[in-house]
């Protein structure tokens, strides 16, 4: 390996200077600068991450807490992931990935143990437990997600309550009156988890607001769960045309079992989803939805942290705005047809 003063004879200067450089501590000039950095280029030189993190009293790492749970979507999840990390490194750090189920405890142990700088928090529940561990430390974090009480945190997501208006709307515009939600796995909702319970708040209040009859019904996905959780729905709501689908796996088992019962998608039933492009693009009937926009998630959460290490952010809750794309699943209601 290639040693710091390895890279200080090559360039012609002490290794206080080499240090000054990589460390970015004391003003070098620019032409000394230029042929420091030139040797570390030519030589392969990486500075040791141990030493360094003692020396700045950083570690150049940001913690990932995203606990991976049977019942969730982890396509979406990894996306998410993957741009946190590659943001994270166009600004110098490193991705701590942290997949159990840890809770306060996996808050406790990197705050107190310097593993990391920063904290992104994933799976973020309304009364999630880990909040008041954050509001407590200095440390900085931000909540690809949001509670229910957002004071003394940064967050960033999706606006879903909107996403489950905009749905409510299209499906109205339609001629539907008669609405069924597909929902995520029951575990889901039990947690209370925030994107699914501020989705159905999104779609409850804009079906009020708008006459609609609307009925939502959780759903562990896989096609004999979608069988029994359809069926129950044409039970109590026979005359349901429309349907919202928030949850992945349950997409193509529900086209499948529509097709099965002679129910045409678009002309008898109409569906949107709450999906990623991939989802909706390649289901068998092309899905009218609103996309998750996991990588503008991910990228805005390491920007607001960084700008967090640096002295320069601030509390603040960012909510993208939701955007539906019409498809192939989604037409005039059969009596509006008519």
């Amino acid at each position: 390996m290639v040693t710091l003063a390895e890279v200080a004879q090559h360039a012609g200067v002490s290794a206080s200077t080499v240090s000054y450089v990589l460390s970015g501590k004391r003003s070098i000039s620019t032409t000394t600068r230029h042929r420091v950095e030139q040797s570390i280029r030519e030589l392969g030189y990486h500075p040791n991450a141990g030493a360094r993190a003692l020396a700045s009293s950083r570690s150049n790492i940001i913690a990932l807490m995203i606990p991976l749970r049977t019942d969730m979507y982890v396509p979406v999840m990894m996306e998410i992931a993957i741009a946190v990390a590659t943001t994270a490194r166009t600004h110098g750090y490193d991705v701590l990935l942290l997949t159990g189920e840890e809770g306060p405890d996996a808050v406790r142990r990197v705050t107190g143990s310097g593993l990391a700088d920063a904290m992104i928090l994933m799976d973020v529940q309304l009364d999630d437990e880990r909040l008041p561990l954050l509001r407590g430390t200095h440390q900085p974090s931000v909540l690809i997600g949001l509670p229910a009480d957002t004071s003394g945190l940064t967050c960033v997501d999706l606006d879903f309550k909107a996403t489950g208006a905009l749905c409510v709307e299209h499906l109205a515009k339609l001629g539907h009156r008669d609405i069924a939600v597909i929902g995520e796995a029951p575990a889901v909702y039990e947690r209370h988890t925030g994107f699914a319970e501020r989705t159905l708040d999104g779609l409850r209040l804009r079906s009020q607001e708008l006459g609609l009859r609307l009925l939502h019904r959780p759903c562990d996905g896989g096609y004999d769960a979608m069988a029994v959780t359809l069926a129950r729905i044409l039970d109590e709501r026979p005359g349901t045309t429309g349907f919202v689908v928030q949850n992945e796996s349950a997409v193509e088992p529900l086209l499948a079992l529509l097709r099965q019962q002679g129910r045409a998608v678009p002309e008898d039933v109409s569906v949107v989803g709450i999906c990623p492009d991939q989802v909706a693009t390649q289901a068998s009937v092309r899905l009218t939805s609103v996309s998750i926009p996991a990588q503008e998630m991910g990228r805005h959460a390491v920007e607001q942290l960084v700008a967090k290490l640096d002295g320069r952010g601030s509390d603040e809750v960012l909510l993208i705005a939701p955007e539906l794309t019409v498809r192939a699943s989604t037409g005039p209601a059969p009596a509006a047809a008519h």
